[in-house]
């Protein structure tokens, strides 16, 4: 098989949320596969660590100032990426928060932030893009999901409300701008260890309980999405939209066992 199909050299990609955690992962992912970036968040200066990194690679980097909750902060930052590379190839909408409680303690303005943030913000963002992709008729959006894309779990229900929201958005988008070659496609994690949920991971017996339901036996690490992120990004995935990819060791294949039986080797 031909690199080429993996190769991103020439390309721009936009990725959100990128001054911390996984959104650096997925950006570096791309960057190592030839494209060019456009780093964005909330505080620009926050960037300037990740931003000589990506250019130590010898690509091409331009940060942003975005807030995903403003509107017109989306224009601005659509605008200026437009003018500063003409062209914008991929889109990782990335940009994200939570909020863990128990349904009963989810206050109007806990959900309003999440949905705000993880859905609405990701549905602007995507259109403001989307609209110089279509204009060269080519673009790949990736649209970070999460494994509650799929699945229930207590304590997430705002959460798992703007992710199951982002699984139907991606499948809309992409009946909508199919017609002009974009492909628009949902990467979804399943249990990783970010600086969101680092909080979790300091329970061993929890951290125990979660391994015990991933048939890999462990959390996904960062690099675990690279594959997965560059295949979206990139020709490989020329015929592939609408759709939602788990990489989530297994989890959602279901989180209990039917029986209990000793480890048995093929």
């Amino acid at each position: 098989m031909s690199d080429a199909l993996f190769d991103l050299s020439g390309q721009v990609a936009l990725v959100t949320g990128t001054s911390r955690g996984l959104g650096q992962y997925l950006a570096r992912a791309l960057a190592k596969a030839g494209a060019d970036l456009i780093l964005t968040s909330r505080r620009r200066e926050s960037l300037a660590e990740f931003e000589s990194e990506i250019r130590a690679l010898g690509r091409r980097t331009l940060a942003l100032e975005l807030d995903v909750r403003n509107h017109a902060s989306i224009q601005r930052m659509a605008a200026e990426a437009e003018a500063a590379f003409e062209q914008i190839h991929i889109l990782v909408n990335n940009a994200g928060c939570n909020v863990r409680k128990p349904a009963f303690d989810v206050t109007w303005d806990d959900w309003n932030l999440v949905l705000d943030t993880n859905l609405r913000g990701s549905f602007f963002v995507a259109q403001a893009v989307a609209r110089n992709m279509s204009a060269h008729s080519y673009g790949r959006i990736i649209n970070i999901g999460s494994v509650t894309s799929v699945f229930g779990y207590a304590g997430l229900a705002p959460y798992g409300a703007s992710r199951g929201g982002i699984r139907q958005l991606t499948m809309s988008l992409a009946d909508d701008w199919g017609q002009y070659g974009i492909t628009v496609n949902c990467l979804a994690p399943g249990w990783f260890k970010t600086q969101q949920n680092q909080v979790l991971y300091e329970n061993q017996e929890w951290v125990d309980y979660l391994v015990d339901r991933i048939p890999m036996k462990r959390p996904g690490q960062p690099h675990d999405l690279d594959g997965a992120v560059v295949f979206l990004a990139s020709e490989s995935s020329g015929y592939v939209t609408g759709q939602t990819l788990l990489v989530d060791g297994g989890i959602s294949t279901g989180s209990m066992r039917a029986t209990v039986a000793p480890k048995q080797r093929p």
